[in-house]
């Protein structure tokens, strides 16, 4: 008992030390936070070799007719992205009001969104780790009600700041493993609302199918096609990815719409088909832009049966 007071009380101190550091953070203006950010992202493949290890793996698994020093390339990038991802998020209150043309969304994406809106059976976003996932944000105001399925972190504060970030945004975050999610999924639904739900990561605690990814069967998580399923709700495919090479360019998002039939013979077949049909659309937007995604993850940790 001791020993585990012990523990929580350093979370707790730890986090509270994690938390008003962002804070500071978050007072710099985008351009500093941006700076930072990025010698962060260069140093951090320095200072760990098992993330080198890690990115190296994936990387030759996904792009094996590439030389090493092309996959070393991509993966220096990929820190690189990673911290400047993590200025904009930190400093994101400070230049919200210019969200518009900071992240771009094409008349074509929003003109899909608006029309799976107007259907009125609600929409299923299909996330991943691909640029800066948190600024799909910028499509919140078409779709209301809408929220995010999130996995909590080691500590109640940092899940607290991230929902408030991203409730300010106009987005509710609905936390896997709080036994209100699942009510709270088939509210948002009855009423038309829109869900995100990120399924680019080999999750063992979520139920998953295998589907080809960079070539190789990969487990997938398989709650978009499901929730699509079961409420006919339209399927939307999002990224979003740097307009340049520059930390300030700013974002771009695309939207695919994912077709499928809302009434299978085979639904176990169907839930396959769609899951496959939303990776491959997600392996198309990493290969346009191969930087932007999270290579130190372990995509095909699981074997298939």
């Amino acid at each position: 008992m001791a020993s585990s007071g012990w523990k929580r009380a350093r979370r707790a101190a730890r986090a509270a030390v994690i938390v008003a550091f962002l804070r500071v953070l978050a007072r710099m203006p985008l351009g500093l936070a941006l700076a930072l950010g990025g010698a962060l992202g260069r140093l951090a493949w320095f200072l760990s070799p098992r993330m080198r290890r890690d990115m190296r793996a994936s990387l030759a698994a996904a792009f094996p007719e590439r030389s090493a020093a092309e996959r070393d390339a991509i993966a220096r990038t990929s820190l690189l992205h990673l911290g400047w991802l993590g200025g904009e998020l930190v400093t994101m209150p400070r230049w919200a009001a210019r969200m518009d043309d900071y992240v771009e969304a094409p008349a074509a994406a929003v003109a899909t969104v608006e029309r799976a809106v107007a259907r009125g059976r609600g929409i299923v976003l299909v996330l991943g780790h691909i640029g800066n996932w948190e600024l799909t944000c910028r499509l919140s105001r078409y779709v209301q009600p809408n929220a995010v399925i999130a996995k909590r972190t080691w500590h109640r504060r940092l899940d607290e700041l991230a929902e408030e970030a991203r409730a300010e945004n106009g987005v509710a975050t609905f936390w896997r493993d709080d036994p209100a999610t699942g009510r709270a999924m088939l509210t948002l639904f009855r009423r038309a609302g829109t869900l995100g739900i990120l399924i680019d990561q080999d999750i063992r605690d979520v139920q998953s199918v295998f589907v080809p990814f960079f070539g190789r069967l990969a487990a997938t998580p398989r709650a978009a096609a499901d929730l699509a399923l079961r409420f006919g709700a339209t399927v939307l495919v999002v990224t979003c990815h740097r307009r340049g090479s520059r930390p300030g360019d700013g974002h771009r998002l695309d939207v695919v719409e994912v077709a499928y039939d809302p009434a299978p013979e085979d639904r176990e077949g169907e839930v396959v088909r769609l899951t496959a049909a939303c990776a491959a659309a997600q392996e198309q937007a990493i290969r346009r832009h191969p930087a932007e995604w999270v290579w130190m993850h372990q995509r095909w940790k699981t074997s298939p049966p």
